[in-house]
């Protein structure tokens, strides 16, 4: 029987990454084109269609795979994508991949900034993000492209999907994907998750894969610290929410820095 896999996000946490690992295990095939990414739960004009449609449309190339897999990073903030994806896909897994709040921040920037879409330099739109949001126009883009820091703060946007899915849905974190250490082990998880053997999984490639473009910024350490005492709240309830450390510092109640494990 054919099962469904959803990839919500988060945006800018290597989700194509992911993905193509995904896509690469025999078991597997991913919603074609993945660019742009399907996003077809935003809407209700795909229940229309139905299940059959939904796969003729992006599942075409399907050779008898298992799972059928989407990616889509918009999905984890917005709620409203699963009623609709439990209307026509029943209990999919449903899989969420995030990292270190401050990296992906600053990553969320390079790639807005990359595409014409942010002036400012990235201190002051962060500076500017800790006061507040920036106003964008939702008929452009399906998520803000401005909202660095409120993307970061996971446990908003992943409780509800946590909830409708208790039974199906993983959680993963870029730098143990990654990890040369940690990446087998992390992986399997995944590969578990969905209901597919790890074994079968081809290596993972080298490199990384959707990186932003130029040298990694450097962040004055007075803002860093700003940055980490804003998500302080939000890691914690994450880690409480996931039963789980997180594998990036963070700053605790107390002001004190916990380092990445």
């Amino acid at each position: 029987m054919t099962r469904h896999l959803l990839v919500i996000g988060g945006q800018r946490c290597g989700t194509t990454y992911l993905a193509g690992l995904l896509d690469a295990h025999p078991d597997i095939t991913m919603a074609r084109p993945a660019r742009p990414e399907p996003k077809v739960f935003l809407d209700d004009a795909i229940l229309g269609a139905g299940l059959d449609g939904y796969r003729r449309t992006f599942f075409a190339h399907a050779a008898g795979e298992a799972v059928l897999g989407e990616k889509s990073t918009s999905y984890i903030e917005h709620p409203s994508a699963i009623g609709r994806a439990q209307a026509l896909l029943g209990t999919p897994v449903v899989v969420a991949q995030l990292r270190d709040p401050v990296a992906r921040a600053v990553s969320n920037y390079r790639f807005t900034h990359g595409f014409g879409l942010e002036e400012r330099t990235l201190e002051q739109a962060l500076s500017d993000n800790l006061e507040g949001s920036r106003p964008w126009d939702p008929t452009l883009t399906s998520v803000s492209p401005y909202a660095y820091l409120e993307r970061g703060r996971y446990v908003d946007h992943l409780a509800p999907w946590l909830e409708a899915f208790p039974d199906s849905s993983h959680v993963c974190f870029l730098e143990e994907v990654t990890d040369a250490d940690l990446g087998a082990a992390a992986l399997a998880a995944v590969y578990d998750a969905v209901g597919v053997d790890p074994a079968s999984a081809p290596p993972p490639p080298d490199g990384p894969v959707n990186a932003s473009s130029g040298d990694e910024p450097d962040l004055p350490a007075d803002l860093v610290t700003a940055l980490r005492d804003h998500f302080v709240d939000s890691d914690l309830a994450l880690s409480r929410l996931l039963h789980r450390d997180l594998p990036w510092a963070t700053r605790t109640t107390t002001g004190t820095t916990t380092e990445a494990r």
